[in-house]
């Protein structure tokens, strides 16, 4: 395997040598550049204008977008933001000097730089770490002010009293069907006139003087309509596509007269001279017509925000409207038609809506406290790795408390690798991957939809309203990247407080072959959270009485093993705060310190009910996501934290095994003492869980748990788990344990997941499934040590006792030394060769170019006879270059040379039923 490297800025592979690649921070031509050699961020007036993946020279931004958008006490206000890109396939710097500075943002005032700091405090374990973890991680951090100025003040307050605070009576999109209720006129001239083309609603196609249009019964409490019309190649004069309100005494047509590229207004079939043109041919333009006492004010915008008056004209207040009529009319709004018909021509139209009346309470509102806010958007460039984390604070100094009722924390417009139609099949999104520190059921049951390795919670490829110049008519290309909460925050911030949202990390990859992307992934978890490399050697005691953990503490300690979990059903109780409880197990972890042992326990948090009371109340057609669950911020759940708490503070145990973490469930609940309601319900638990986790590592406390917290402190979860897997025969747990492995390993280190070795029956299968008597399963037993511990994963070794004879100690002690030896390298990422399958050999390769030991080999053979086989392996990670010495299990050793490819053709053999290693120096 070997990397081309085709940047020319890019001269070594940063995934072997990342020395040369430091974060910095500078200004370029009036810009503010964001890098590490590797990936670049541009920001012009707190804007990012390009987004360039220096590994590949592509420029990835094809379109500019506010850094972030908040909606605070109800008000929508995007975060920086260019506005006047008149495409958004691709974006030009000559088009970013005519763009202007978003009116209705918050506006960019400055910045500052630092080193990266810690997001949390970590106390390292480093008799479980091969490695030199770096705690905050190295680079820079840019941060980027933004604050309300008076001309927003002024817009927010007209806009308050205007279009989207109305009560909406109808939405109509016809881009994808002839919405319900409205009837279609087109003319019967021709037979080929339509108001659906080729498939695609909407799209009129007729001659230029004739009619084609849907109408609809208009409500008498209308007080606005706004259409978005495209008008295409269509060149009529009177029959422009447009807009028609349908009175009893007026009739009212606002259209396109695009043989002109003017606008056009008549009242009865009379035309109006109007006060403004601005009229942009092929553009989709929205026009409006709004009823203000007695009169209709007509008026046009091209980006549904900022609206230019056209004309004002008498429209008595006891006018009764009859419907509303959308497409090509004549100039009274009718069907008939023009004796000089014309060329056929394309327009379309997209979407009406109708309005009502403002809310009373609107006219009262008052902005100037906006001005008093302020909102910082963050950066994090990292040293070494194509890495940026974004994530924003609002600091609220306005002398009130106000509610941030929602945000979108990104909104990245990057270029898509394919442009096709989409319809219901996969797409190809930008080759990066993105992860979240808001994320809760495990990562391996929420990969992206399409073809990235992940998609976290709270991070989505949209689509984009804007991009209307893609290929796919619905425009379903998922193109927009955008990061917010699934619901809320709806989160209170009182005068003083500082708000911090969900942090996101964007890793932006050199290639799309499958293990380097895979290894980039892994890179990035041992940078931005290092504790994954925290490795400790555990068993599961399948009993909580003295005894029982006293013989596995003594067992470990005797084989070199580094902690012992007092497992589920075992009798522990973490929730039992009585003083008899912690007494009896604070003297239990007093006894394994003094032996070198790390001990802890299980605690179930959800996929349980506790009562009506507590559990989460979901919405209507939502179930909890493991069948039943307490609310974390209910009375119960947050005595159940403090308990904990206390537990681990009293007690002074290393290790809480927390099965059923806080999956993410809503809550309904309007009586819990830790929400208000459903809104801020996952924003209030989510906070809880991530809290607590983090104060676990401040004080060193190991975190086992089969969910995704690993950038809040998790330590490892599941690598492959399917707890009926466990029940079968033997020799079949063998080969799907290094199936599991060979799978989970893609996208986690050896570190991040545990495997099961269930020594005594665990949820059936008998005597064919079980381990125990050990002594008497010898050979299949060592397997199972020898599948973990040569990938370096460390499996939770289940029953009441390790060894049962010396033969059996020795066995298990051979396979703990075996990884002593070689954590380093054990603990080094894994290179997939050939996946277990029962027919023929398996394994795989850790490479590791920073160590002595720059490769070990591992081989398996499930076969009842040796297997003689010519292998090629991909030493290209490691960084051996010309020659390599390979040591051998058996104690035999030779000097090698590569192929030009970086890989080394060998000879191995694996007896029966067993493995066979190999070192590379």
């Amino acid at each position: 395997m070997s990397v081309t490297l085709k940047a020319s800025g890019v001269k070594k592979d940063w995934m072997l040598d990342a020395d040369e690649y430091k974060a910095f921070i500078r200004w370029d031509k009036g810009n503010l550049v964001l890098s590490n050699g590797l990936i670049e961020r541009v920001f012009k007036d707190g804007t990012t204008i390009r987004l360039n993946n220096l590994m590949t020279g592509e420029g990835m931004l094809r379109s500019v977008r506010p850094e972030a958008e908040l909606e605070i006490d109800q008000v929508r206000i995007p975060v920086g933001g260019l506005v006047g890109q008149p495409i958004h396939n691709y974006l030009l710097p000559d088009w970013l000097k005519e763009m202007k500075v978003d009116s209705l943002s918050l506006k960019y005032v400055g910045y500052d730089t630092s080193s990266i700091k810690p997001r949390f405090e970590w106390k390292p374990r480093y008799e479980w770490i091969s490695g030199k973890p770096v705690w905050p991680a190295r680079g820079k951090e840019l941060v980027l002010k933004y604050r309300a100025d008076n001309s927003l003040i002024r817009l927010l307050e007209q806009r308050f009293l205007a279009d989207e605070n109305r009560t909406l009576i109808e939405s109509s999109d016809f881009t994808k069907m002839i919405p319900q209720g409205w009837k279609v006129v087109v003319s019967a001239s021709n037979k080929s006139n339509s108001f659906e083309n080729e498939g695609k609603t909407g799209e009129i196609l007729v001659p230029a003087n004739t009619c084609a249009y849907a109408e609809k019964e208009l409500s008498d409490d209308a007080q606005m309509i706004i259409a978005k019309i495209n008008p295409g190649t269509d060149l009529s004069s009177d029959w422009g596509p447009g807009v028609a309100w349908i009175s009893d005494k007026m009739n009212v047509k606002l259209y396109l007269c695009t043989a002109k590229s003017e606008f056009g207004l008549a009242v009865n079939g009379v035309k109006y001279e109007l006060e403004s043109s601005e009229y942009r041919p092929g553009e989709s333009v929205f026009m409006k017509m709004q009823r203000e006492k007695n009169a209709l004010v007509c008026s046009f915008s091209y980006d549904g925000k900022k609206w230019k008056r056209l004309k004002t004209i008498p429209f008595s207040s006891d006018l009764l409207s009859r419907c509303v009529k959308i497409g090509k009319m004549d100039l009274r709004g009718g069907d008939s038609e023009s004796d000089m018909k014309g060329n056929p021509g394309r327009c379309r139209v997209d979407l009406l809506n109708v309005l009502g009346s403002l809310p009373l309470e609107n006219q009262s509102r008052q902005f100037t406290y906006l001005k008093d806010l302020e909102v910082n958007i963050h950066y994090e460039i990292y040293d070494g790795i194509p890495l940026i984390s974004k994530w924003f604070t609002l600091v609220n100094n306005s002398g009130k408390p106000i509610c941030l009722n929602s945000y979108k924390s990104e909104i990245l417009a990057v270029m898509e690798p394919e442009n096709t139609k989409v319809f219901d099949r996969s797409f190809v999104t930008p080759n990066m991957t993105v992860e979240s520190d808001f994320v809760h059921a495990n990562q391996q049951n929420n990969k992206d939809r399409y073809d990235n390795l992940m998609i976290q919670h709270h991070v989505h490829w949209e689509r984009d309203s804007l991009y209307t110049t893609q290929v796919d008519w619905p425009m379903n290309i998922p193109c927009l990247l955008e990061s917010y909460p699934e619901y809320g925050p709806a989160e209170d911030i009182a005068d003083d407080e500082v708000f911090s949202s969900h942090r996101i990390w964007e890793l932006f990859h050199d290639s799309w072959d499958r293990e380097r992307k895979s290894l980039q992934v892994r890179k990035m978890y041992r940078i931005a959270a290092p504790w994954v490399s925290e490795n400790p050697i555990f068993m599961h005691v399948r009993n909580a009485d003295d005894k029982s953990v006293r013989k596995a503490i003594d067992q470990c300690a005797e084989v070199g093993f580094e902690m012992v979990i007092m497992t589920f059903w075992s009798g522990v109780n973490l929730e039992d705060d009585s003083p008899e409880n912690i007494s009896r197990m604070k003297r239990l972890a007093d006894y394994a310190h003094s032996k070198g042992v790390a001990l802890g326990g299980y605690s179930l948090l959800a996929s349980r009910s506790v009562d009506k009371v507590n559990d989460v109340v979901m919405p209507s057609g939502h179930t909890p996501q493991f069948g039943a669950s307490p609310c974390l911020e209910s009375q119960w759940g947050q005595e159940y934290m403090h308990k904990l708490r206390t537990y681990f503070k009293e007690t002074g145990q290393d290790i809480l095994e927390h099965d059923g973490s806080y999956p993410g469930d809503e809550c309904a609940s309007v009586d819990h003492p830790g929400h208000k309601g459903l809104a801020d319900s996952q924003w209030k638990q989510y906070q809880s869980i991530k809290k607590f986790y983090q104060d676990c590592r401040a004080e060193g406390i190991y975190l086992n748990i089969p969910d995704w917290y690993f950038m809040n402190g998790q330590n490892k979860t599941g690598m492959g788990y399917r707890e009926a897997n466990w029940s079968l025969p033997r020799k079949q747990q063998e080969i799907i344990e290094r199936q599991n492995i060979y799978d989970g390993t893609w996208i986690k280190t050896p570190s991040m997941g545990w495997m099961m070795v269930p020594l005594v029956e665990y949820q059936g299968g008998g005597e064919a499934a079980t381990i125990e008597p050990l002594k008497d399963h010898l050979p299949h037993y060592e397997m199972r040590l020898a599948n973990n511990f040569g990938a370096g994963v460390i499996a939770c070794y289940r029953g009441p006792q390790l060894f049962d004879t010396p033969e059996t100690k020795a066995i298990v002690k051979k396979w703990v030394d075996f990884y002593k030896s070689h954590r380093a390298i054990l603990d080094s990422d894994i290179i997939h060769l050939r996946r277990p399958d029962g027919n023929d050999w398996d394994g795989f390769i850790h490479v590791n170019p920073e160590i002595k030991e720059k490769g070990l080999l591992m081989v398996y053979n499930p076969l009842p006879h040796a297997i003689k086989k010519t292998i090629h392996v991909p030493l290209y990670y490691t960084g051996l270059k010309d020659q390599v010495t390979v040591c051998h299990s058996d104690g035999g050793k030779e000097i090698m040379s590569l192929n030009r490819d970086y890989s080394l053709t060998m000879d191995i053999e694996i007896p029966a039923y067993y493995c066979n290693w190999y070192i590379f120096k």
